[in-house]
């Protein structure tokens, strides 16, 4: 196990505490995100339906999955063997038969017979099947949305998740300087790309990587305005945009970093662009601090952005930490207008204030950790704009 079973403890007695808000009194999360946190698992068997089940009266949560991860769930979670409950095949893509069924089975053992039961209904892990086939086998039980609930009660991080995604820090800056090192004029985007992933996967000296919730993000040329893209065949050319975006990931933490290359000399009007982008994200990182809210960290990106004509609409920040595909982000709060939330000592976040915009595209980013009295940087790599 990557952490010690006092700390798995504590996450489960403080998600225990927001059901009991919420007047939950049983949880089953299907998020993988959620399933790692509360139980440890580690498997690539999200593609089957799985989950953690959270009984306020039992000292351990149920991990019920397919029968062959059963044991990658011995190997990876805290949970006794008797805590540990597979299902057989004839569950899988059947017709007559639904995993959901299974799980109700397994909660009338436990005398669940009209019990609150929070489900996920806002994550993809949960579809309307699986929520119609649960309700089928326990029609006397209310259920709940217990959406994002684990996800908030994740946003604190202790001490040694704060340690592994500084590890991933230094292997996202360690990929990063890979990509720089081989943009260049001729060289595919794919070639790139490869090379990112070796970087990323073999990790630094110290630390192995994995694979990381998110591909690498890459968009240059034409392709500037659109930050969801990813690399083609496409050989960069001279006045290249390129933008990147990427994580390492270590025991599923993460610590995503952006940066841009420009392949020539910018004129000053991009530069320009640049500057008011950089003095913006320092703005931002000078007021994080423990007690001040998303709203006003916002505030502090517009008031820089105010002095320019450039225009950004999307949010410039979100909570990060445990995460699988397909997403590293927490799912919670935002740094943008209107969000009241207030941040908390050792939350940490991807700080992003990119502009996706033709011929003006410059995306930089920071991955943070909040302090009593300021902030502390995840990853170490210098901002600015690189011009080869």
């Amino acid at each position: 196990m990557v952490f010690e079973k006092e700390e798995f403890s504590k996450r489960l007695h403080n998600t225990k505490l927001a059901m009991q808000k919420r007047e939950i009194d049983i949880l089953i999360t299907t998020n993988p995100a959620n399933m790692n946190y509360l139980s440890g698992y580690d498997g690539y068997s999200f593609y089957v339906i799985q989950g953690v089940v959270v009984l306020l009266d039992e000292p351990e949560p149920i991990w019920i999955g397919r029968n062959m991860d059963v044991p990658g769930a011995a190997f990876s979670t805290w949970l006794r063997t008797e805590n540990i409950i597979g299902y057989g095949d004839d569950y899988v893509q059947s017709n007559t038969k639904h995993p959901m069924h299974f799980f109700a089975d397994v909660l009338k053992e436990k005398g669940v017979t009209n019990q609150r039961i929070g489900l996920e209904w806002g994550q993809d892990s949960l579809s309307v099947t699986s929520f119609m086939e649960l309700q089928k086998k326990l029609p006397d039980c209310p259920f709940i949305d217990a959406s994002f609930l684990v996800n908030h009660v994740r946003m604190i991080k202790s001490e040694t998740e704060i340690t592994y995604m500084k590890q991933a820090g230094e292997i996202t800056v360690h990929a990063m300087n890979t990509a720089f090192d081989s943009i260049q004029e001729g060289v595919k985007e794919s070639d790139v790309a490869a090379r990112m992933y070796q970087s990323l996967i073999k990790g630094t000296e110290a630390q192995p990587g994995d694979y990381p919730a998110i591909i690498p993000l890459m968009s240059s040329g034409e392709k500037i305005s659109a930050p969801h893209l990813s690399w083609t065949n496409r050989p960069y050319k001279k006045a290249d945009i390129v933008t990147l975006e990427l994580s390492g990931c270590v025991n599923r933490y993460h610590a995503p970093l952006a940066r841009t290359v420009y392949l020539g000399t910018p004129p000053q009007t991009y530069i320009d662009t640049v500057n008011i982008v950089l003095e913006g994200l320092d703005e931002m990182l000078h007021v994080i601090k423990a007690g001040i809210t998303c709203d006003e960290v916002a505030r502090s990106w517009n008031k820089v952005l105010s002095k320019s004509t450039i225009m950004k609409d999307s949010r410039v920040g979100y909570p990060i930490g445990v995460g699988y595909p397909p997403d590293w982000g927490e799912q919670t709060i935002s740094i943008r207008p209107g969000d009241t939330s207030i941040l908390q000592k050792n939350m940490t976040f991807h700080i992003l204030p990119a502009l996706f915009q033709a011929d003006t595209g410059f995306v930089v980013s920071e991955s943070i950790r909040v302090t009593d009295d300021g902030c502390e940087r995840l990853t170490h790599l210098p901002p600015n704009l690189l011009e080869k």
